[in-house]
């Protein structure tokens, strides 16, 4: 990298399925396009798509995928390009490897709050419902833990904030965080 090309930086957003976190990052790619601030969203559904075309979902398998979502990530923010995170990451330790490789300096977590009963409501890939029949046995929040992150640099609350009253306190964080404007 050369002197003059600027590290990029990342945020992770993360929470349970059906939370809202796709909603937030779309919102907050399209915000920070509009101001000039190109970012790359690693959207978890559309990465195991590639990595792992007929996902277990085990631990793992797991571990594996967030290992390599982490490491994709420190690639792009060390050449430059902003990277947002749109994955549960059902495990602190997978966030925290994220955090480790890009830098604390460079790296923020965005927790998006919301019950899991609202988050089950809203469940438009059917993730919950597969569960609840048998059919899936892995999903965090009922059969696999979700670790809440023990000190985010944001919380936004799904269940009470509206979606663009997410992406705002997000967009807020990250501009003072990062010093974007």
């Amino acid at each position: 990298m050369s002197e003059r090309q600027e590290k990029g930086w990342a945020v992770w957003i993360t929470g349970l399925p059906s939370s809202g976190k796709s909603t937030i990052a779309r919102g907050l790619a399209e915000k920070l396009a509009r101001m000039g601030i190109r970012v790359q969203v690693l959207e978890s559904d559309e990465l195991r798509r590639v990595l792992t075309p007929r996902p277990t979902y085990t631990e793992e398998e797991r571990d594996w995928f967030y290992g390599v979502m982490a490491w994709i990530g420190w690639l792009l923010v060390k050449n430059g390009v902003n990277v947002i995170f749109d994955a549960t990451a059902n495990r602190r330790r997978y966030r925290e490897r994220a955090r480790e490789l890009i830098g604390p300096d460079r790296f923020m977590e965005v927790y998006v709050k919301c019950p899991l009963e609202v988050c089950m409501e809203r469940d438009r890939k059917g993730i919950y419902k597969l569960a609840l029949e048998g059919r899936a046995k892995t999903v965090p929040g009922l059969q696999a833990p979700y670790e809440e992150p023990l000190n985010p640099d944001v919380v936004v609350d799904t269940s009470t904030m509206a979606p663009e009253e997410c992406v705002e306190t997000v967009l807020r964080a990250l501009v003072e965080r990062f010093r974007l404007v």
